[in-house]
């Protein structure tokens, strides 16, 4: 049996690096060691971080084409007193990789599910960016075919806080292109590839320069992304809609207050906002 609590059984959703093998904390390695046995997105792929930590715990596949099939008997032996870890191929499980009718499950039957934090590529993008993170949203992966990734993106531009997706080496040239499209060639963009690797890049540039930049050099086009589009000022498209909002807030507050709070709950450039209230108290 194992180190950890043998009274019950546990999943334990444990996080695992992203490419820099020393991202992972003390207490993942020491479950990943106890549990009585790990669920790997691909055994091959996990046998290199746990054959370094000199991890012995059995070893099962557990991925997307067969998770489905697998999760019932996976929760059974959850409730007979198994402990489980969960581990996608790199960052956290869940986080646009296998894990879901699992974790959904467990929860649907009052079954443990503890989360062991660490590496997620989402979050390392957005912490370095520069851009504001108080409000962001995240979409996984564009889909690979061409119409259905451009009525993505057309959904996307319709968001005006910061946004972040994943993107393939395959893929990342003809997202960009469809970015252009949709958005504009000067649209700002953050790319970042190969976060804690060796040749880790952190770009911001317009659409148009960051085609530029990787078409210069094929080789930028290989490897993991995050994409992050900065957020945007929304325009005043309801005049209406919008008079009427600051005309209720400036009852009780003055305009800057007001233009604070009009900008928190629509998304309209305070500065706009302001300008208006200051139109409004002069009428």
């Amino acid at each position: 049996m194992n180190a950890l609590n043998p009274d019950h059984g546990k999943i334990y959703v444990v996080a695992t690096p992203i490419g820099n093998l020393d991202d992972i904390s003390f207490r993942a390695i020491n479950i990943l060691k106890n549990v009585d046995l790990i669920l790997a997105e691909d055994t091959r792929h996990a046998n290199v971080l746990l054959q370094h930590y000199q991890i012995h715990t059995p070893l099962e596949s557990f991925h997307a084409h067969n998770e489905q099939k697998k999760a019932e008997q996976y929760l059974n032996m959850v409730q007979k007193g198994t402990q489980l870890a969960l581990i996608s191929d790199a960052g956290t499980p869940l986080i646009s990789d296998p894990g879901y009718p699992l974790v959904a499950k467990a929860r649907e039957l009052h079954l443990d599910v503890i989360p062991i934090p660490g590496a997620c590529a989402l979050i390392c993008a957005l912490s370095a960016a520069g851009i504001p993170t108080d409000t962001f949203s995240f979409h996984g992966f564009p889909p690979s075919k061409k119409t259905a990734r451009q009525q993505f993106f057309q959904e996307l531009s319709k968001l005006y806080h910061t946004c972040a997706f994943y993107e393939s080496t395959h893929r990342i040239i003809d997202s960009l292109e469809d970015l252009a499209l949709i958005y504009n060639k000067q649209q700002p963009v953050i790319l970042a590839k190969e976060l804690t690797k060796a040749y880790e890049q952190i770009q911001f540039k317009t659409i148009e320069e960051m085609l530029n930049w990787l078409h210069e050099d094929i080789k930028r086009t290989k490897g993991e992304f995050v994409m992050i589009i900065p957020p945007r000022e929304k325009p005043l498209s309801d005049e209406t809609e919008t008079e009427e909002l600051m005309k209720k807030l400036l009852k009780h507050l003055g305009p800057k207050q007001a233009s604070q709070i009009g900008h928190d709950l629509s998304g309209i450039a305070k500065n706009q906002l302001y300008q208006l209230a200051l139109k409004l108290q002069k009428n």
